[in-house]
């Protein structure tokens, strides 16, 4: 079983001021799995405002111990519908950055409701899967990463 490593993992997205915090932060919860520690997380919710001065919150969680990011890893695999795995397949080239970050957007309604649904629009949940390779090039990732999606 091909297992992928990456050094941490960062789930980012946003709460408008028209959002429900509460149902925004379960969104994001789809994504960890229930035998993470909560001292496994390191969780942030940034104020800010947005163009038209409306405020907006920027919610981010990282994941950085060894233990707890291959269990997310291993679940984050699992969650992913068939057609994802395709589709992030297709476009690997595109997700994976230079630094070796994959970049994968989720439909954040979708999510509030246990959906998990890869979507390239605005109301996403973004996570960023920093991958561990050797060498750490961008072609080194995207091989792991095609190999781990593959079986």
């Amino acid at each position: 079983m091909t297992k992928l490593r990456a050094h941490h993992i960062r789930l980012t997205t946003f709460i408008q001021a028209t959002e429900d915090e509460d149902k925004v932060l379960e969104a994001i919860a789809t994504f960890i799995p229930e035998d993470i520690d909560d001292e496994d997380i390191i969780f942030d919710i940034d104020e800010t405002a947005g163009f038209f001065g409306n405020p907006i919150k920027v919610v981010n969680a990282e994941i950085k111990r060894s233990r707890a990011v291959r269990k997310f890893l291993e679940y984050f695999k699992e969650l992913l519908s068939e057609e994802d795995r395709s589709y992030l397949l297709e476009h690997i080239d595109e997700k994976v950055d230079e630094e070796g970050t994959l970049y994968v957007r989720f439909n954040k309604q979708k999510a509030y409701l246990g959906e998990v649904e890869i979507d390239e629009g605005a109301d996403v949940i973004q996570i960023r899967i920093k991958a561990k390779a050797f060498p750490m090039r961008k072609e080194a990732v995207v091989k792991a990463v095609r190999e781990w999606l593959e079986e």
